[in-house]
């Protein structure tokens, strides 16, 4: 139901037109139900606003997230509770999960692991000593009233994540950034509600009720909408590669909100919104951007931010209001009572005699730490001498880097020529079918074996192409067969190639005058077309020879 246009003053009775104002007040909001005034600032000759503050280019984006991160677990953080996505609803669900009377939790020993895993390998410190307390709130799909979470003492602070920003279009513009972590912490999803809108009710899933989640809380340290999707898809990488986390955002397993407030260098920190549950990187650095640009516009028109929660219309492409924003005491934190201090060890302070299973040593999950994105992309550039740009392809795509291995392994071709098979021919084909590197058609052994032919000078680089092609539909052929059935190997006849040129030179006697008069780059177009007439399968070295012959 929208506003009414005329509001009557709260406080002198005089009509006003929605924003506008009497004598002594100014009305700054208005709805159905309510309607705010505030007394106007008396502007002097004085104390006109600065021309600065009313450019939009003296202001700056803060932006500091927040990431629910799913721990990668066959059970949830408290009950012996399966996890599953997509499963029936409220198929998953123990009798602590639905906070049936008399149940008690008991912590998961390998959501404790995950967790001092990822701190690690955010260069966190580790408390030996962390807390849960009880976040209370109502939402229906909250069975308790509360969550279980750590907000006193968590179980890391301290950390940083480095990330790679382009800020140009070319790779040489990359800066590395880092954002500082401010603490990572164990807590509990919450269910799921399902809104019906034709029968206008809401139904509850508690499938994801008591999930294990680690919450990473970042500083504000970003000012854009692109840097805070790239500390955010390198974060992505550290956790798949730990396997603390799937990182599947599509799936929720990955949900990121993000804190966003504008000012002036120099000035404090405007005030902030916060942007809930955002499930891609791409929408997070939409999102962000058009919050930064409407809160720069509320403030220049003279307006004010509020600290409010707001979501993100992807549709739209624009956020939208949903709530105020809560303060910390609506939360009424309180200890945990059920659950005693979180306590974890190193070599130095773990107990004589203690079992192995009822301990948890920082020192030995850190000897076990796999190698971290960073580093496997340095290795990649130092062992294989691709560019840095490549080895971002190949980290960031799940198996790739084991693919491209692979192939090296089994052909004679230098790793830039795979390299450029494996991104530009490979991956494009992926992406096209929307598959991932482990459903690819063509396995590492069958691609080596093509580059062999190629080095081996069996095929020229366009009937490879074309071989790579009919190894994608029909799987179960070899290289070597494909070639042989489609008569696409090399054709180096001296006398049926010199035939092949005459005829192309004798129909495009203009390119032959050209290149006569000085231009050899015409000399591409000829050679291109007869590959053309040869369906790709002639010697372009010999190609080249007989046509500079004959035109000379």
């Amino acid at each position: 139901m929208a506003a009414p246009l005329v509001r009557a003053c709260g406080f002198c009775a005089v009509k006003l037109q929605r924003g506008g104002w009497c004598s002594k007040y100014v009305l700054i909001s208005t709805n159905t139900f309510a309607f705010t005034i505030v007394r106007p600032t008396t502007v002097s000759p004085q104390s006109k606003p600065s021309p600065r503050k009313n450019d939009p280019k003296q202001w700056v984006g803060v932006v500091g997230l927040e990431i629910h991160a799913q721990i990668h677990s066959n059970t949830k953080l408290f009950s012996g509770a399966r996890v599953q996505f997509s499963a029936p609803p409220n198929s998953l669900v123990s009798f602590f999960d639905a906070s049936l009377p008399g149940t008690l939790p008991v912590i998961n020993r390998r959501c404790v692991e995950a967790a001092v895993m990822t701190s690690l390998a955010l260069n966190c410190s580790i408390n030996k000593k962390s807390l849960f307390d009880r976040k209370h709130y109502f939402y229906a799909d909250l069975p308790a009233g509360y969550q279980i979470t750590q907000h006193r003492l968590p179980i890391a602070v301290n950390g940083s994540l480095s990330y790679s920003h382009l800020v140009g279009q070319k790779w040489n513009q990359a800066v590395v950034k880092t954002v500082r972590i401010k603490q990572i912490q164990l807590e509990q999803d919450s269910g799921k509600s399902l809104h019906d809108d034709t029968r206008k009710q809401t139904l509850i899933d508690l499938n994801r009720a008591g999930v294990a989640l680690m919450e990473i809380v970042m500083e504000p340290d970003m000012s854009c909408g692109e840097e805070a999707a790239a500390a955010v898809r390198e974060l992505q990488l550290i956790l798949q590669a730990l396997g603390t986390c799937q990182g599947n955002m599509a799936e929720g397993q990955l949900r990121v909100d993000a804190n966003i407030s504008v000012h002036q260098p120099g000035d404090p920190l405007g005030v902030r919104t916060e942007v809930k549950n955002i499930n891609s990187a791409r929408f997070l650095a939409k999102a962000i951007d058009f919050e930064i640009q409407r809160q720069i516009d509320v403030l220049v028109n003279g307006g004010v931010v509020h600290n409010e929660t707001r979501t993100f219309d992807f549709k739209l492409g624009q956020t939208i209001p949903m709530r105020d924003k809560e303060s910390l005491q609506d939360y009424r934190f309180i200890p945990e009572p059920n659950l005693p201090p979180l306590i974890v060890y190193d070599n130095e302070s773990t107990p004589v005699n203690a079992d192995p299973q009822q301990v948890i040593n920082i020192d030995l999950i850190r000897k076990n730490l796999p190698e971290l994105p960073s580093a496997k992309r340095t290795r990649l550039v130092d062992q294989y001498g691709i560019l840095p740009e490549h080895s971002f392809v190949l980290v960031s795509e799940d198996g790739l880097t084991e693919y491209f291995v692979s192939v090296l392994q089994e052909t004679k071709a230098e790793p830039k020529k795979v390299i450029g098979w494996v991104i530009k021919e490979l991956l494009a084909l992926l992406k096209h079918y929307s598959l991932t590197v482990s459903q690819s058609h063509i396995s590492p052994s069958s691609l080596a074996e093509l580059l062999n032919l190629l080095e081996m000078g069996v095929i020229s680089s366009p009937a490879a192409k074309q071989v790579f092609l009919l190894m994608w539909k029909e799987c179960d052929k070899s290289p070597q067969q494909i070639v042989k059935e489609q008569d696409l190997g090399l054709v180096q006849n001296e006398k049926i190639l010199e035939e092949i040129c005459q005829n192309v030179l004798d129909g495009h006697l203009e390119e032959v005058a050209a290149i006569k008069k000085g231009n050899k780059r015409v000399l591409n177009k000829l050679i291109g077309l007869v590959q053309k007439e040869m369906k790709g399968r002639a010697d372009p070295i010999m190609v080249k020879t007989l046509l500079e012959r004959k035109i000379s």
